[in-house]
């Protein structure tokens, strides 16, 4: 009987459990774990490095990132609260205003027009019309034209202080000009189209351009977004220069005599008298 030699080398043990490797090979599992172990090792080990590489810059940019936030945080804060004790000054000098302590009011207007937001702006707006209040409309008209000429105020500031001066002027200043500087705010749709329409009109008869003025003021009469005062006087404007701008008869009548129109009696209320006599 022949005996299956076998080998002197001696065999690593194999844990208890252990699934065995095909043919007999017990041990590669264990190296599988093992280079696992090792990946696992080398993979943290970098990190490691990584981490004392760069965590100090990574640090200072969290750090700086945190300065830089807090820094813009007070300055809004700091701004806002600007913002409101700006406005409670000018609602101060509306007061002042209202009691007719004209210069008084002028005064403390004046130390809010130094801004370039829009306090500064209505501010310096309201110290014009404190002017045209006193009778100095040379100095109001500066005012305004100032406002005007600010390109860093909100534009609607810019454009009511336009017509403003415009308006203060307007028999000073030659047609065209007035032509030129409020076209483009007699436009339909824009906040000052009744207003600046108006003077615009009036400058269109100067120029005896009464095919444009008469159009306007129809516009300007049946802008519902514009004052009723003001489209009455257009209204009229337009009915002189020969431009119907009547839509409804009877809104018509209403807004003129201030009272409702009453209806046409209807056939069968006709009274007795108009028959024909027998």
């Amino acid at each position: 009987m022949v005996l299956r030699p076998h080998s002197n080398r001696p065999r690593t043990p194999v844990p208890a459990g252990a699934p065995a490797a095909p043919g007999g090979a017990q041990g590669a599992p264990q190296g599988e774990g093992f280079l696992r172990e090792v990946d696992d090792a080398l993979r943290e080990q970098e990190m490691l490095d990584a981490f004392r590489r760069y965590g100090k810059l990574a640090a200072s940019a969290i750090v700086l990132f945190l300065v830089v936030l807090a820094g813009y945080l007070w300055w809004e804060h700091a701004q806002t609260a600007k913002a409101g004790e700006r406005g409670e000054q000018l609602t101060l000098a509306l007061d002042q205003v209202e009691a007719g302590k004209l210069d008084a009011a002028r005064a403390d207007l004046a130390r809010l027009a130094d801004g370039k937001d829009g306090v500064s702006a209505a501010a310096q707006m309201l110290a014009a019309g404190i002017l045209v209040e006193q009778n100095k409309v040379p100095q109001a008209k500066q005012a305004f034209a100032a406002v005007a000429a600010d390109d860093k105020a909100p534009q609607p500031y810019r454009d009511l202080a336009a017509i403003r001066e415009i308006a203060l002027g307007f028999d000073a200043l030659p047609a065209d000009q007035v032509v030129a500087r409020l076209k483009p705010l007699a436009v339909p749709g824009k906040p000052f189209f009744g207003n600046a329409g108006e003077l615009l009109g009036v400058a269109y008869m100067k120029q005896n351009r009464t095919d444009l003025a008469g159009p306007l003021f129809a516009a300007i009469a049946r802008d519902k977004t514009v004052p009723e005062t003001l489209r009455r006087r257009a209204r009229q404007m337009a009915g002189l220069l020969g431009v119907d701008a009547v839509d409804d008869v009877n809104a018509a009548a209403n807004g003129q005599t201030g009272g409702a129109v009453a209806p046409a009696p209807a056939p069968e209320q006709a009274p007795a008298a108009a028959a024909p006599a027998r």
